[in-house]
């Protein structure tokens, strides 16, 4: 009950968005990224060749590095709105933040899953302690952990600010994946952009139409799927912070 009553009911309500039918802009980019997604599927899986040294399995990474842009995206979304809560104190800002863990998180998990499946063919393996693949578990834990320290403060306003703390500090896990890989010389994770240190494996120079399919699936995985997925989540996280106002103000009258 106490949980309850520190709910501040009015404040919430008036900082909260009203529930209305879906905007007609969310709709196009709903119906945009699904379109999108289909092609980016086709040229990955059919129109791309397979990989002169790996063959088939290759054409995972048109998901597999995309997807991690994608997290990168949804997570640099948490950072933004971590700040600009801590500075207006408006809920509007966590519930940015919290879409951009949930929407991140998913992604990174799809960045994870498609490189344990790409690396049990090629390293004969679905796991090895290599320094981008630790990094990448690390912060997807990390991200985790945000979520269970959520649930685990009652009072929504300490919430929301450790969560915006939280989210901020997290986002030097991101930056660790994403640069790793050029500074340890002993990673053996392909680089598929620029240059990779001397003993990696998995060149796809040889490979035709790398370039063609990777520039369809980074905007699509990478910007169109985060942020469509981040708005619809926004909008559910409103109704249910409004419908918990409600609640709130039943039980206190």
């Amino acid at each position: 009950m106490s949980a309850v009553q520190n709910v501040p009911v009015s404040s919430v309500e008036q900082d909260m968005p009203v529930a209305t039918s879906t905007p007609s802009l969310l709709r196009i980019l709903t119906i945009a990224t699904i379109i999108a997604t289909l092609i980016g599927l086709y040229v990955a899986l059919f129109y791309v060749g397979p990989d002169i040294e790996q063959g088939e399995i290759q054409r995972i990474f048109y998901i597999h590095m995309p997807a991690f842009f994608g997290a990168m995206i949804a997570f640099g979304a948490t950072v933004v709105g971590g700040i600009q809560y801590l500075r207006t104190r408006k809920n509007r800002w966590d519930t940015l933040a919290l879409a951009g863990v949930e929407i991140g998180l998913a992604l990174a998990l799809v960045n994870l899953v498609t490189g344990t499946l790409w690396m049990r063919p090629i390293w004969n393996t679905w796991w090895t302690w290599d320094p981008r693949l630790t990094s990448a578990a690390i912060m997807a834990l990390t991200y985790m952990a945000y979520l269970m320290l959520r649930n685990g403060i009652e009072n929504p306003e300490r919430r929301r600010r450790f969560a915006a703390v939280y989210g901020i500090l997290a986002f030097t896990t991101v930056i660790l994946t994403l640069i790793i890989i050029r500074i340890r010389p002993d990673t053996i994770h392909p680089a598929v952009i620029g240059p990779s240190p001397q003993d990696a494996q998995g060149d796809f120079d040889a490979t035709s139409g790398v370039v063609t399919a990777l520039m369809v699936n980074l905007p699509i995985w990478g910007l169109l799927i985060p942020v469509t997925l981040m708005w619809h989540r926004i909008r559910l996280q409103n109704v249910v912070e409004r419908v918990e106002a409600r609640k709130a103000q039943l039980l206190n009258e």
